[in-house]
């Protein structure tokens, strides 16, 4: 059987190691990205607030030597879903089965003024310039801004306002400054009232400012302000942007998407197209854009393509829960699980923020660097 997964992310790293696992090289898994290396979505933040490296958080693609599985870096040009072909700088790939998991691109241009007076800081590439940022800022208004729904993990514009504060308190920065965390939630995590309320706790205990259901439609880089959706300016010295998300062009192209992503059975991650799935942040499938929920439908996906190679059926149907870690500072960790099903209202369980889940936070990381490129791993 001949699997083609684009994007080597959550989902098509986890659905990888998971064929190889299960088929060894009784399947040939293509694998393609590119990219030449992963990086959990948490480290950026460590990097950017000079915790750790860039090189030290950084997978790179070599090591993701699999039986069954070949990996090859180029760039899509092209998608076919009914062939389930693509055409990319490297040549065409086709498969019995095509997994896309081509995640959402940030697209910081569509928001009038954030690449001129702003910083992104959701990118890899954005999250390490802004610590450089960050070495040189004397301290001021800071305002920590989403600019459009939907985006991905939605607690870590909280984790990065909170994060901020112990960073101009270790400068001695922060009698001087201000932050402000502009969202266009209601809650900073919607689904567990315990984990709002904790981090709203946080916020009134540190200072921060929260404004809710608010969304940054353009900096004025002149003026040095935020202009909100309706109307309102707030000034800043340092804006840290949360980007506009879309589905990657190559996608949208591929006639696959409807209202900007692409749509999937929520039990199975089928699209509409046979022996084609889609996982992550690419679909519309109703869970948050975020690595953890892509994982848990790429293991659904790769429990169909199992048992289909082995002609049998498969019962696996994907649940929507997630954990996630929610860093609150003062090296405290909190841990939610959220749970979201299609016709049902989200539900979520918080666990208080303590030291006792860094080290959990610590073993996510390296539980899935050992089994997607195995290597043994810290964060730090």
């Amino acid at each position: 059987m001949r699997v083609l997964v684009l994007g080597a992310g959550f989902g098509g790293l986890e659905l990888s190691a998971r064929l190889s696992d299960a088929l060894g090289d009784e399947a040939e898994v293509t694998l393609i990205d590119q990219g030449d290396g992963f990086v959990f979505g948490f480290s950026k933040l460590d990097v950017m607030f000079g915790r750790t490296t860039g090189e030290a958080v950084r997978h790179s693609y070599d090591d993701l030597v699999k039986p069954g599985v070949r990996f090859v870096r180029t760039a899509i040009r092209a998608i076919d879903p009914a062939a389930r072909r693509v055409r990319t700088d490297a040549g065409s790939f086709e498969g019995d089965v095509m997994v896309v998991a081509l995640g959402a691109d940030l697209d910081p241009g569509a928001t009038p003024g954030l690449v001129e007076a702003g910083h992104e800081f959701y990118t890899v590439a954005g999250a390490f310039a802004t610590r450089e940022v960050l070495e040189r800022f004397p301290g001021g208004r800071v305002i920590v801004g989403v600019t459009s729904t939907p985006f991905k993990c939605p607690p870590a514009p909280s984790e990065t306002a909170l994060m901020m504060h112990d960073f101009l308190v270790s400068r001695g920065l922060r009698e001087r400054s201000e932050i402000a965390l502009v969202m266009p939630l209601g809650a900073p995590i919607p689904p567990s009232p315990e984990g709002s309320r904790a981090l709203l706790t946080a916020f009134a205990e540190r200072g921060i400012a929260w404004h809710p259901d608010r969304v940054v439609r353009r900096l004025d880089a002149e003026r040095r302000v935020a202009v909100l959706a309706d109307g309102d300016e707030m000034p800043f010295d340092l804006f840290l942007g949360v980007p506009v998300h879309r589905v990657p062009e190559v996608v949208r192209d591929s006639g696959m998407c409807v209202d900007g992503w692409i749509p999937v059975d929520s039990r199975t991650l089928e699209t509409k197209f046979p022996d084609v799935y889609a996982v992550g942040d690419v679909t519309s499938v109703g869970t948050p854009k975020a690595g953890v929920f892509a994982e848990g439908q790429a293991a659904v996906v790769a429990d169909r393509i199992i048992a289909r190679h082995r002609g049998v059926e498969s019962a696996s149907t994907y649940g929507g829960t997630g954990v996630c870690y929610i860093e609150f500072g003062h090296e405290e960790i909190g841990r939610v699980e959220v749970t979201f099903r299609q016709g049902e209202r989200p539900t979520g369980r918080f666990d208080d923020a303590s030291a006792v889940y860094r080290a959990d936070k610590s073993a996510f990381g390296a539980d899935r660097a050992r089994r997607w490129f195995g290597r043994d791993w810290t964060n730090f």
